[in-house]
C-alpha cells in the first residue's frame, strides 16, 4: 500500500480526533448513526462562526469512515474537491453531506446514505456490465 499523501494523513488525522472526541470505537455503521444523531444534536445550536470548523472535522471522520468500511481513498474529484473515492466508481463529497444534513435534517441523513454506498456500488458496477455485454 502506497503512503498517504500530506493531505491524506491530516484529513485521517482529524477523523482520528474527531472519533476520539467523541467516543466512538471505530469507522462502521454503527459510529456513523452516532455521527448523524450528533449531527441532528447540533443543528440548531450551532453558533455560525463554528460550523465550518464542525463540517469539517465531522466530515473527516465520515471520509475515514467510507474509507474503511467501503476501501476507498481520499481523493480530488472531478471539479478539484476533496473527497472519498470508491472502487474507481463512485467519488463522495463528506463535507458536502456533512453540510446538508446540518441544512436539512434527518431527510439528508449521513446514516442513511452510508448504509446506501453498497447498493449505489452495485448499480454502479451493474450498469459497466450491460455496457459490456
Amino acid at each position: 500500500m502506497p503512503n498517504p499523501s500530506p493531505q491524506a494523513h491530516a484529513l485521517t488525522t482529524t477523523a482520528d480526533d474527531v472519533r476520539q472526541q467523541l467516543s466512538l470505537t471505530g469507522y462502521g455503521a454503527e459510529e456513523v448513526a452516532h455521527l448523524s444523531r450528533v449531527i441532528d444534536a447540533q443543528r440548531r445550536s450551532l453558533a455560525p462562526a463554528e460550523r465550518e470548523g464542525f463540517v469539517t472535522a465531522v466530515g473527516c471522520y465520515l471520509g475515514e469512515c467510507l474509507v474503511r468500511t467501503y476501501q476507498g481513498e481520499w481523493a480530488a474529484g472531478p471539479d478539484g474537491s476533496t473527497g472519498v473515492g470508491i472502487a474507481g466508481q463512485l467519488f463522495f463529497n463528506p463535507f458536502f453531506l456533512v453540510k446538508e444534513q446540518l441544512d436539512k435534517g434527518a431527510a439528508a441523513s449521513v446514516a442513511a446514505f452510508f448504509a446506501s454506498v453498497p447498493w449505489r456500488l452495485a448499480e454502479r458496477l451493474g450498469a459497466q456490465k450491460l455496457k459490456i455485454s
